[in-house]
């Protein structure tokens, strides 16, 4: 069905109404995005419109690969209904052509888009995050208005008879400089021997160089230092895979990301289940297309009420919700990442071909 003229016209109206989908969500993301970044970051001594405008389109195709699953739905569900009104698929139907040949063009068209959005959107999306997250560190370091990131960096190392824990609000490269930075000296009994606060912690060749330093003793007054160096075994490659956020490596490199993590002895749950979950988004956006099959089929013949629309939609939201939920087990290892992703999208796709065989075939 697909290579004749009937299919490559479904193909191509599945393409385009996705296109305007994409460009449209686009378009109120960039929006809605830039008036919050303006919102808060309008106060910092670096921030600009142009500034602004950058940072918002590096954080785009990383927004846009969230809406995509509801999305699917959305152009699966109108391309359908548009056939239907117009009434294509009634004289498809009179041709003898069975809903599997038609609407392949339409599952292709979703699988195609995933595919699409796991080799270019996600590795964008991935980069832009770095660099925008990196933009905003640099705004907020410069304006003294630091801020936490969602992921607050705790490194403990042991070194020699010292035991040193590390906090900081967040960092930037890729770990090798913390900011805000919070340092706990232990002895062999627990008990903390020094607490060091410093604006910033640079990771140099086998020490932490501390800019902007207060040291507080137990019972003695504190110290003020400009610079302080604290001894570390720790390498750059440790720090940066310990740090690594699964939504800021590109699908590509998170194989290689594991088992360097494997190897480094750090959990790999996260970035197991992101890249599972990438792996699964084309079968997913398939499921939502046969979602969207089951309730706009017989829109038209049998004049159904909005309710059923309304119940595809609930569906389809239901679906990547609990999908979402699931990935979050799985990333805190409380379900195996590949249990955890595979199984929704693989009962959704059974449940929307089973319901689908009900209807047309009985």
């Amino acid at each position: 069905m697909i290579f004749s003229t009937l299919g490559r016209y479904f193909f191509r109206r599945y393409v385009i109404t996705a296109f305007w989908f994409m460009l449209g969500v686009s378009a109120i993301i960039f929006l809605a995005d830039f008036s919050e970044t303006t919102r808060r970051l309008s106060g910092l001594v670096d921030y600009s419109i142009f500034g602004a405008l950058g940072m918002t389109a590096l954080r785009l195709p990383s927004i846009l690969q969230q809406t995509i699953p509801t999305l699917s739905l959305f152009i699966g569900m109108t391309v359908l209904i548009s056939l239907n009104r117009r009434y294509e698929l009634v004289v498809t139907r009179a041709a003898g052509i069975s809903v599997w040949q038609f609407i392949s063009p339409l599952i292709i068209g979703s699988f195609l888009i995933g595919i699409l959005t796991v080799a270019v959107i996600n590795p964008l999306g991935a980069w832009g995050q770095r660099e925008s997250a990196s933009m905003e560190t640099s705004w907020r370091q410069s304006s003294n208005r630091t801020k936490s990131s969602k992921f607050v960096p705790w490194i403990r190392q042991i070194s020699g008879d010292e035991d040193v824990v590390i906090g900081a609000k967040t960092y930037k490269d890729n770990g090798s400089e913390l900011i805000d930075v919070v340092v706990f000296h232990f002895d062999k009994s627990g008990s903390v021997t020094m607490r060091q606060d410093a604006r910033t912690a640079k990771l140099e060749d086998g020490y932490w160089l501390l800019n902007d330093v207060l040291e507080n003793r137990p019972g003695e007054v504190p110290v003020r230092k400009p610079t302080e160096q604290v001894r570390t075994n720790l390498k750059q490659e440790y720090i940066q895979e310990s740090l690594s956020q699964p939504e800021t490596v590109a699908f590509f490199e998170l194989s290689r990301k594991i088992e360097i993590s494997r190897s480094f002895g750090i959990s790999t749950k996260a970035l197991e289940t992101q890249f599972h979950s990438l792996l699964s988004l084309p079968l997913l956006l398939v499921a939502m297309t046969l979602i969207a099959a089951t309730v706009s089929l017989k829109f038209s013949r049998f004049a159904q009420s909005r309710s059923v629309i309304l119940g595809g939609i609930v569906s389809g939201f239901v679906l990547y919700v609990v999908s979402v939920l699931v990935k979050a087990f799985g990333s805190s290892g409380a379900i195996p990442p590949s249990v955890a992703v595979w199984i929704p999208v693989i009962v959704a796709t059974a449940v929307g071909a089973t319901i689908l065989l009900h209807q047309e075939d009985g």
